[in-house]
């Protein structure tokens, strides 16, 4: 009998993970016993969170000397320098192109405006309120109110509701974490992707990994190592390759369990996230709101339509079938884990062995982009903050949606590729245009299942732009 193919294997592990999530959560919520989310929280998450922890153990140093292999394959200084140009050239082209794909189906179906008049009202109040007490925040149009009969009424209950209202700490988090990169200065991201420590690179005191210095290590690394004598450089190229070659060696066993951790990581986030609460499960699971469908509808548009446009017209090596069918191991993994940088080992085995993309060319491109090419959450960033306006009934115009497509692609740009790091990323791109950066505690309680949602756009980007680059070098396979 002939095996079942792997990415099926998986897909039905998330629908079982659903399925089991909800037969959990049911339970608790009618008949009130909570033994089973206990029983998942116990003993099903952490093989979940075991998964996602041997991808990013095996995804550091599988950057570093995947890069290092990469360049150092390659024929010369001039071929590297050719490559990362049009590299961050068409990533930086692409994630423009994502952005305004967003703010066309954000525009074109105004979610915002789908609540009723009352309640966008007083959402409208909430936002002049924050005005009237943020010295120095940036005043957009003013719409004037105070036709409505009710309005001074409406005040008062507005800022009675507001005074009682107690910021969650996980928007509090996410909030002070951004005050602290603002007082930083304009520099520090460039500043930072110079390690003083390779090893405090790699993890520091807190366990976090600094991805864009690990990769300009490996450049350097690389770049020095193509430089050397052939009598030096040749053992030391043996060791790196051999090294990578245990690490691809290590994902392979990895990739083969992925079913029954797929199954363990969908079925403990969902029900940690519902808890006994059946309601906020449906919302995650439905992605309620025409401000998620919207959001939804744009990824996959970028995914599956933009992306093997290009594939089709710029990348010779490929087609369209062949590329959406390639890389379906990886947009599943990118689902699961929402993390594109753990992802990054089976993009890379996907990309190579599928798409057939030269080693040389996808160990520098995909590490890369798991760092620099956010597609999928800059695209999420301009959705949310036009919808979240619209909800407020503030128009922004042509000008203030171009600073937002700036400022998404500049915030994109060295963002950790770990779950919903978006929605830090989105407190600047909010501030950017003058609106309240507290507002992502509006779009947090469905942020978990968009967040899979972009990471698969991430994905598929970096997939998308090393085939065409690909196309455009004389590497072999």
């Amino acid at each position: 009998m002939k095996k079942m193919a792997l990415h099926w294997q998986v897909i039905i592990a998330l629908v079982l993970g659903v399925i089991y999530a909800v037969s959990i959560v049911y339970n608790a919520d009618v008949n009130g016993t909570k033994k089973g989310i206990q029983f998942t929280a116990d003993y099903i998450a952490p093989f979940g969170e075991i998964f996602v922890r041997v991808l990013k153990l095996i995804a550091v140093p599988m950057v570093l000397f995947s890069i290092i292999a990469g360049i150092g394959s390659l024929k010369n200084i001039k071929q590297l320098g050719r490559v990362g140009v049009k590299t961050l050239l068409i990533y930086v082209g692409t994630t423009v192109s994502a952005i305004l794909v967003g703010l066309l189906f954000v525009n074109a179906i105004k979610p915002g405006q789908f609540p009723s008049q009352d309640s966008r009202i007083e959402k409208r109040i909430e936002y002049e309120l924050w005005l009237t007490a943020t010295p120095g925040a940036p005043r957009l149009d003013k719409v004037s109110m105070l036709t409505d009969s009710n309005y001074a009424a409406k005040v008062a209950q507005v800022k009675n509701r507001i005074a009682t209202v107690v910021i969650d700490s996980d928007t509090q988090d996410k909030l002070d974490k951004a005050a602290a990169e603002k007082q930083k200065g304009p520099l520090y991201k460039f500043i930072d992707i110079f390690p003083s420590n390779i090893v405090n690179a790699v993890s520091d005191k807190d366990g976090k990994t600094n991805m864009l210095q690990v990769i300009f290590f490996a450049l350097f690394f690389g770049v020095m190592l193509v430089k050397l004598p052939k009598k030096h450089g040749q053992p030391v190229r043996k060791v790196i390759n051999g090294l990578n070659e245990v690490f691809i060696a290590m994902i392979n066993a990895v990739i083969r369990m992925m079913p029954i951790f797929v199954f363990a990581l969908m079925a403990g986030s969902l029900v940690k996230s519902a808890g006994d609460n059946l309601e906020k499960l449906k919302e995650q699971l439905v992605f309620l709101g025409h401000y998620s469908w919207v959001l939804v509808v744009a990824l996959f548009v970028v995914a599956f339509v933009y992306y093997p446009l290009l594939i089709h017209f710029f990348a010779k090596r490929v087609t369209i079938k062949q590329f959406l069918k390639g890389i379906r191991e990886a947009q599943i993994t990118a689902f699961s884990t929402s993390s594109s940088m753990a992802t990054l080992p089976v993009t890379m085995d996907c990309v190579n062995h599928n798409l057939h993309v030269p080693k040389p060319i996808s160990s520098f491109v995909l590490p890369i982009g798991a760092t620099v090419n956010m597609d999928g959450t800059s695209t999420y960033q301009a959705v949310a903050v036009v919808a979240m306006a619209q909800f407020h009934m503030i128009d922004l115009d042509f000008t203030q949606q171009m600073l937002i497509v700036l400022t998404a692609t500049l915030a994109s740009i060295g963002a950790a590729a770990v779950p919903s790091a978006g929605l830090v990323l989105m407190i600047v791109v909010l501030e950017s245009v003058g609106l309240n950066p507290a507002w992502i505690a509006i779009i947090l309680p469905v942020d978990r299942i968009l967040d899979m949602c972009r990471t698969v756009v991430n994905v598929t980007g970096d997939a998308t732009v090393s085939s065409i680059v690909a196309s455009t070098e004389n590497v072999e396979v």
